[in-house]
């Protein structure tokens, strides 16, 4: 079956009551108090344009953050950019570093639109395995292995889109150890450091020794705080780099939208319970899902972080495009296959937390009537 990932997504729009596993966008409501923030904005006419680097109250609030959370410090005069969501930081901080030829080491497998980035730079791909084993985390030794002479940099995302792996403190020391003896540039995407589970720790590469001047962080407001359609996404980094940077976004799109961001202030200086609340509900949803889909015969390995459960789906007989069609076709519920996040894993899927309980176990009773009904015809 040749059915790709956006494929299905057409075909779910055709199913208004479908129950989707697929996009990660929160299903949480934006917190009231970044809300008010924007509606007082409004009412203040605080709606006009802004630097294009971004508001400055709202840098200074990404420095403070940076800090008090990451132990990364930045000037948020210079060295930060405020990017129209984390899709747009991507895309120019790859615009931004790479020329025709440079190598990138991505892990695999990966958010794919940093695939279409960086081949759109001129850049090439090379691909650092991880597996279910390890729970999906970088292994340094396969980083180091394929650099040459050619490799410019490093992209780490922990935790990881669609695996739900980190990278654990001891692992990013020996990944900034090896950046530093070989001259690479890190990107450190940290969209999701805000979910992690059962103990596991998140460390900022950007705030070890000697790793400050060679590091790009991305972050942004929509999975942290439920702001998907608000558009705030944000890099630190070098004042060089983010100078470049932000001479990209002009001709893109001047700036990231004003009300937005005074919301985004609120959001990073406001109470952050609002944060600890999801990450406890999303804490809930994935310890049933990781119950429910052992029980099916699925196995994965362990999500110490992010959204996501990253589930091998090969017991069931069929892979995971087969699997992922019948589900959406017979039982209204979309996941998404592996292939849409490499090529080599057919036998996967990425499944959300994105979902109250009760329609996660609505998804887990469809899920195994498609699995039964195979079954029985084999």
């Amino acid at each position: 079956m040749t059915v790709n990932i956006f494929e299905l997504m057409e075909l779910a729009k055709a199913k208004p009551n479908a129950i989707s596993l697929g996009l990660g966008d929160p299903d949480f409501a934006t917190p009231e108090h970044i809300v008010a923030a924007a509606k007082a904005a409004i009412d203040d006419g605080r709606t006009g344009p802004v630097e294009p680097t971004g508001l400055l109250e709202l840098r200074q609030a990404i420095g403070r953050k940076l800090a008090r959370d990451n132990g990364v410090l930045v000037d948020p005069q210079s060295e930060v950019l405020v990017t129209t969501g984390g899709q747009e930081a991507l895309f120019l901080l790859v615009q931004a570093l790479i020329e025709p030829g440079d190598e990138i080491i991505v892990p695999d497998p990966r958010y794919t639109s940093y695939d279409d980035a960086i081949l759109l730079a001129g850049g090439r791909m090379v691909l650092a395995p991880t597996d279910e084993a390890h729970a999906f985390e970088l292994d340094p030794d396969e980083v180091e292995a394929r650099i040459t002479p050619r490799t410019k940099l490093l992209l780490l995302i922990s935790p990881n889109n669609p695996t739900g792996g980190i990278n654990r403190p001891e692992t990013v020391r020996r990944l900034a150890e090896i950046a530093q003896e070989r001259d690479l540039i890190v990107i450190a995407d940290e969209i999701y450091e805000k979910f992690v589970y059962d103990g596991a720790q998140h460390l900022s590469i950007g705030s070890l020794p000697g790793m400050r001047e060679r590091t790009i962080t991305l972050n942004g407001m929509s999975k942290t705080y439920a702001m998907t359609g608000w558009r705030i996404g944000y890099l630190a980094a070098p004042a060089g780099f983010i100078r470049a940077a932000a001479s990209l976004k002009q001709m893109v799109n001047i700036q990231a939208p004003t009300v937005s961001q005074w919301a985004s202030v609120a959001a990073l200086d406001g109470p952050q319970d609002c944060v600890e609340e999801m990450r406890r509900a999303y804490a809930t949803r994935r310890a049933y899902l990781m119950e429910a889909l052992s029980d099916l015969g699925f196995s994965f390995g362990t999500p110490w972080g992010g959204l996501y459960i990253w589930a091998n789906v090969s017991s069931c007989g069929i892979d995971a495009v087969e699997l992922s069609y019948r589900l959406l076709q017979e039982e209204d519920v979309l996941i998404l296959p592996g292939v849409g996040f490499g090529e080599r894993w057919k036998d996967y899927v990425r499944i959300t937390l994105l979902q109250p309980l009760e329609q996660l176990e609505l998804v887990v009773e469809r899920l195994g009537r498609v699995v039964e009904r195979y079954a029985v015809r084999k």
